[in-house]
């Protein structure tokens, strides 16, 4: 393969042409080349399905921050948490081990299936609170959000009384465009509330995440503190997030939404195909090789940065068919979403459980959903890490 050169010479578009596709620009690349990121870092972009997934499961890379550069052109800093132990997601064996042995029991199949009826219950409480409310209604704020941030500090052992607080900081520190002291007091802030929870499982332990954590073997507290952090905002925004971009996009492709309204026992394979179609984390992962590595006769060197581009690889033509159309029948998908290897999501079958809870509840509650807003008028968070939507006007 010879070595391409992308016209990215200022990090990625942050921009998407069309509400559910990745920009053009980077899939016309593919699958390796060289990008400029916009610090004026050298390193590389991929948008292959397969080089990518090679990628994230080769031992030789490394997830630490140490080569890591912010993708897009912004003034927030490079790692808003730099100096806050316990992000797992930066690091590599044995310290991510450590983390990641400890809190694998938290998010097994059989916990999720125990957690199902709760689950249940709190997005029928949503819906029915929506449906007395009346149309119209903002699915984000009214739905989306309060669920998956309900879950997930039932499972961590948060006080719901607390849910505006991580809410509002969470999306602080998620903004592309936030000012880089206003982005510091959200994160001490979210720190410090936190490290309050934590301090009060270590002396009253309970049957949640937050007690593991604080009462775990080698486990200081500014550990459990940085864990919690990356815990509590990603378990609620990417779910949050699906949820209500895969309602916008059901509801933009009506002859889905009628096939999975005529069959619900395809909600398990349109709850993968959402999650490959959709990919919210537009941004991606990074990785660094730790010695010289040769893909697809592309030179790799030790220390590069390497940034693998999440919706590019899933909408990969060599990996799907018809890559760029949702199709809800296809069944179970191997997609990158939730990325591979060692790293790849420790939530991630608590999210699929929400979606397909949370997608279903609103199919059986709203027969008649559609959106009260032209298309156009619907807010993209293109300004964020996270893609979704700022707000969902539905009406039915």
């Amino acid at each position: 393969m010879t070595e391409k050169t992308c016209p990215i010479t200022n990090g990625l578009p942050t921009l998407r042409e069309r509400p559910f596709d990745p920009p053009q620009v980077l899939r016309a690349q593919g699958p390796i080349c060289r990008m400029t990121f916009p610090d004026g870092a050298e390193g590389w972009l991929v948008t292959g399905y397969r080089q990518g997934r090679e990628i994230l499961s080769d031992k030789r890379f490394s997830s630490a921050a140490t080569h890591k550069h912010l993708a897009f052109p912004s003034d927030r800093a490079q790692d808003m948490g730099e100096g806050i132990p316990g992000l797992f997601e930066h690091m590599d064996p044995p310290e991510h081990t450590k983390f990641r042995k400890l809190l694998a029991g938290q998010f097994t199949l059989r916990r999720m299936r125990a957690l199902t009826p709760r689950i249940e219950e709190i997005t029928a409480q949503y819906a029915e609170a929506m449906l007395a409310k009346g149309a119209p209604a903002d699915l984000v704020a009214d739905y989306s959000v309060p669920v998956s941030s309900q879950v997930i500090c039932e499972l961590l052992g948060v006080p719901v009384s607390d849910r505006e607080r991580f809410e509002g900081n969470s999306e602080k520190l998620l903004r592309l465009d936030i000012d880089p002291q206003e982005a510091q007091t959200a994160l001490m802030d979210l720190a410090g509330l936190t490290g309050e929870l934590l301090m009060r499982k270590q002396a009253e332990p309970a049957d949640d995440v937050l007690s593991v954590l604080v009462n775990g073997e080698d486990m200081t507290l500014p550990e459990a503190i940085g864990a919690t952090l990356l815990l509590l905002v990603a378990g609620h925004e990417t779910t949050a997030n699906m949820l209500s971009l895969g309602t916008y996009a059901l509801l933009s492709n009506p002859d889905q939404l009628a096939l999975l309204r005529a069959d619900e026992s395809l909600i398990e394979g349109a709850v993968e195909e959402l999650l490959r179609y959709l990919t919210v984390v537009h941004v991606g992962v990074q990785r660094s090789p730790t010695e010289d590595v040769e893909i697809d006769g592309v030179l790799l060197r030790k220390g590069d940065t390497v940034l693998i581009h999440l919706p590019s690889a899933n909408r990969d033509a060599e990996q799907f068919p018809e890559p760029d159309r949702l199709d809800v029948t296809q069944g179970n998908l191997s997609h990158l979403t939730f990325s591979h290897g060692i790293h790849q999501c420790l939530g991630q079958q608590l999210a699929r459980l929400e979606l397909r809870i949370g997608y279903t509840e609103l199919l059986r509650r709203f027969p008649e959903l559609h959106l009260a807003v032209p298309p156009e008028e619907i807010p993209m968070r293109s300004n964020m890490t996270v893609y979704g939507v700022h707000k969902l006007p539905v009406a039915w």
